[in-house]
């Protein structure tokens, strides 16, 4: 499970990533890791099936830096 308490990540963060997930040709597995190596330069892990669907519900929903900042807390684990 995720841990209750991880960093409220900068706007400017929570763009570049946003930025690296919707880069056309770039599929789920790949977002997943994009996804994984952006919380793991910050100190936190993630489960693969965890990443892959929140990275789904990122870009499915169209998802606000809000939306983004509480999908990355459900995913993060700390290490």
């Amino acid at each position: 499970m995720a841990s209750s308490r991880i960093e409220r990540f900068a706007i400017t963060e929570l763009a570049g990533l946003r930025n690296q997930l919707m880069q056309s040709g770039i599929d789920f597995w790949q977002a997943a890791e994009v996804l994984a190596t952006f919380l793991a330069g910050r100190g936190y892990g993630v489960n693969p099936d965890q990443a892959r669907a929140a990275v789904m519900r990122i870009e499915g929903a169209g998802c606000s830096y809000e939306c983004m900042q509480s999908e990355l807390e459900r995913v993060a684990l700390v290490m």
